[in-house]
């Protein structure tokens, strides 16, 4: 335990450090979406309306609250107020870890797991508000068993401060946490659809989004440019997206991909016949591990939620899912390397930027892969028969004859 938190310790030390610039991480700024974007829409906030003229804002109402957050700490600037709450949002996960991970039965190998994959990410974490979602959700996963309705209170609020959480229901069997779900998730929307003008015009700025350089698509581009492909790479949307012939098609197939997960998802929900108390945290594990790795933008913070669910997965000794987590682990890995360490060759589509793509999104393919094969045998395909109790009953029955 005490090398668990001194490391933890360390780590986010020297994370706190690359995001105030006392040290400067290689690569583009990770700051900057903190200190111009948010705050900018910071300031259109506070006035009681959303930036809906803004394409760059793409993220459901309540995600105001998280942009609005450093009023907290007035004593601090914008950026440092975020960088301290993102601090905070960590520390509650980790200490969340660790509270499940000391009860009966269970394992502090979640805690190893969440220790261990947010430094991998470098400082992108602490300049992202997706640390603070990941808190939410797994608050809610942690509830799930014994609160179905906090966990629906929380996966609602979750869901409508960046939508993937709603996919932590797929494995909630008891209807209190759905209700308490929709319930939540209406009243938020009713409250900012009264409260605030442009509340849902992050729907069509959504619509409207290509192919990101980092996504599983962007591959064709990435090689399709050493072939004459005349495309170009812009910012388009809020994100670095590839612009020309056929993107529109790859966008399209991408849709496609996630719809099929979604499809096979379902056929999960309805073909599961054992529900063990580890179960909850398996399929969302898988539900966001498709949703990740099918989707037209694959952003280094997109690792997070991962990370936080994975984590929450392996509290649990009976978890099957100690392989997919590894994978995504050294994903993490890989990702800080592409960004945004050598981001310029992944824009430039060079040797090496390729190939830290292919290592990335292949390790997420195959974690996705793995992790549903596991989900799928563990809760639908017939248990292998227990042979050494079955040679038992037969002794007994042919000793009783």
């Amino acid at each position: 335990m005490a090398v668990l938190l001194g490391t933890w310790g360390l780590t986010r030390l020297a994370l706190l450090l690359f995001v105030a610039k006392v040290y400067v991480f290689p690569g583009p700024d990770v700051t900057s979406d903190v200190s111009v974007i948010y705050h900018g829409w910071f300031d259109v906030l506070r006035h009681g309306s959303f930036p809906r003229h803004d394409v760059t804002w793409q993220y459901p109402p309540a995600a105001a609250l998280a942009i609005l957050s450093p009023f907290l700490l007035p004593f601090l600037d914008y950026a440092h107020a975020f960088f301290v709450l993102a601090f905070v949002a960590d520390l509650l996960v980790f200490g969340m870890l660790l509270r499940e991970g000391s009860r009966p039965g269970m394992t502090l190998r979640g805690a190893w797991v969440w220790m261990i994959g947010v430094p991998l990410l470098g400082p992108t974490v602490f300049a992202r508000y997706d640390v603070m979602v990941t808190a939410v959700a797994v608050a809610a996963l942690l509830a799930g068993a014994r609160h179905p309705r906090a966990m629906g209170v929380l996966t609602g609020f979750g869901a409508m401060v960046k939508v993937w959480p709603v996919l932590l229901l797929l494995g909630a069997v008891r209807r209190r946490a759905w209700v308490s779900a929709a319930a939540t998730i209406a009243g938020l929307a009713g409250l900012f659809w009264v409260a605030m003008p442009g509340a849902f015009a992050f729907l069509t700025f959504q619509r409207d989004r290509g192919t990101e350089v980092e996504s599983l698509g962007s591959l064709v581009f990435h090689v399709a440019r050493h072939h004459g492909w005349n495309g170009r790479v812009l910012l388009n949307y809020g994100s670095v997206e590839f612009v020309g012939p056929y993107v529109d098609v790859v966008s399209t197939a991408a849709l496609v991909l996630t719809a099929l997960a979604f499809g096979w998802l379902l056929l999960w929900r309805l073909c599961a016949k054992r529900f063990l108390s580890h179960t909850l945290a398996d399929a969302a594990f898988v539900a966001v591990l498709m949703f990740t790795t099918t989707s037209r933008v694959i952003s280094p913070q997109y690792l997070v939620w991962l990370v936080g669910i994975a984590a929450v997965c392996l509290c649990s000794r009976a978890s099957r899912m100690p392989v997919p987590a590894c994978l995504v682990l050294v994903a993490c890995f890989v990702t800080v390397l592409e960004f945004p360490t050598w981001f310029a060759d992944v824009v430039g589509s060079t040797t090496l930027g390729i190939t830290l793509l292919v290592l990335r999104n292949g390790l997420l393919v195959i974690a996705t892969v793995l992790a549903a094969r596991v989900l799928w045998r563990g809760t639908v395909s017939r248990p292998a028969p227990d042979l050494p109790a079955q040679a038992a009953l037969a002794k007994e029955t042919l000793a009783s004859s």
